[in-house]
């Protein structure tokens, strides 16, 4: 039987993790996700599991790199400006091909910024970060169940498809305190069942895990591959909530934190008379760009409002998704500011 308890949104992202069969965690004290690594470092130990409270950043997310080419799951955590030390890692992991997950939950930027909530790192999460073509799967939750929701779901696909997935949280969400039903846990996953891992190559050709490629061409075929493999996984995981959009002519578009917001001022215009509703993107990449052309298709007259807490990251890709096709128009803030209700109906 589930047990349902209170719990703040990092130590729910820590307790899932664990759940999901998480084997090897490695990270950096940085607010507002200290407590992930607190309940980390608790957690794991308990489980049999290695926790390493690494020296830096960057030695965190290298010993990912060796911790997954063995074929373990493997999860770091950070926030913001630690997220952008790690991108070269991010990067080797891409062009590798080895899952992990990776959790950021933003903060105020750029530079050293302050530690309030922001929604300022989805250009970074969502079009590369690192150099290189190469592209996370991003998943964007809204509440503390979700956040603990999509871990179990973060883990499949990041083994599933063998890249990083990054969990793309806010300050918010992190120290929110929310009812959490917990899952049972999650038979852990085998080496046998990676036949590509670097687990000793006994009676088998022996696996090279590598992003290194000298012979002319080389390069570039591997990167058709992955290609390949992106097309699949943005024809296959948009994921995404709506709401209302059968009668509305203004479509809020939100997510994370800030989509909470946006459903209570869907609410407000409501009442009233306003036929108003909401797109609430789930996987940040893929973007889901279907639901817009499914609107769009359907209805000629409709306009969308994007609110972020940032100056407009997501912006870009829900003008993308739209194509000129409707307007669409924006409020944001940033740098630890929050859109209300009020301002985002002052601006409608």
């Amino acid at each position: 039987m589930n047990t349902k308890i209170l719990m703040t949104g990092n130590e729910a992202i820590g307790e899932a993790a664990v759940r999901a069969g998480c084997d090897f965690y490695a990270g950096y004290p940085i607010t507002p996700q200290n407590e992930l690594t607190a309940y980390m470092a608790k957690r794991m130990p308990q489980e049999g599991r290695i926790f390493i409270q690494a020296e830096s950043e960057l030695a965190a997310i290298s010993m990912l790199m060796g911790a997954s080419a063995s074929g373990k799951r493997v999860m770091t955590t950070s926030s913001s400006p630690g997220i952008s030390l790690k991108q070269e890692g991010i990067s080797y992991l891409a062009g590798a091909e080895l899952p992990a997950l990776i959790v950021n939950i933003m903060r105020g930027g750029p530079g050293l910024g302050n530690i309030a909530p922001s929604q300022s790192d989805y250009f970074q999460a969502t079009k590369g970060g690192g150099h290189g073509d190469y592209h996370c799967i991003v998943l964007a939750p809204s509440s503390v169940q979700e956040g603990y929701d999509l871990v179990f779901l973060g883990f499949e696909l990041a083994d599933k498809y063998r890249l990083p997935t990054i969990i793309l949280g806010d300050g918010m969400l992190g120290q929110m305190m929310e009812a959490l039903e917990l899952s049972a846990f999650s038979s852990q996953p085998s080496a046998g069942k990676k036949p590509w891992a670097l687990t000793g190559c006994k009676a088998r050709k022996p696996n090279i895990v590598k992003s290194f490629y000298m012979h002319e061409g080389g390069l570039e075929e591997f990167n058709k591959k992955l290609q390949k493999r992106y097309r699949q996984i943005e024809k296959q995981e948009q994921r995404f909530e709506n709401s209302h959009l059968d009668d509305s002519d203004i479509v809020l578009v939100a997510y994370g934190s800030m989509a909470r917001i946006a459903r209570s001022a869907v609410d407000a215009l409501r009442k009233k008379g306003k036929k108003a509703g909401l797109i609430r993107p789930v996987t940040l990449w893929p973007f889901p760009f279907d639901i817009f052309d499914n609107l769009l298709r359907k209805k000629k007259k409709i306009k969308f409002f994007v609110t972020e807490m940032s100056y407009g990251q997501m912006l870009e890709d829900v003008r993308l998704a739209v194509n000129g096709r409707a307007p669409v128009d924006f409020f944001g803030r940033s740098g630890g500011g929050i859109p209300t209700v009020e301002e985002i109906l002052e601006k409608i």
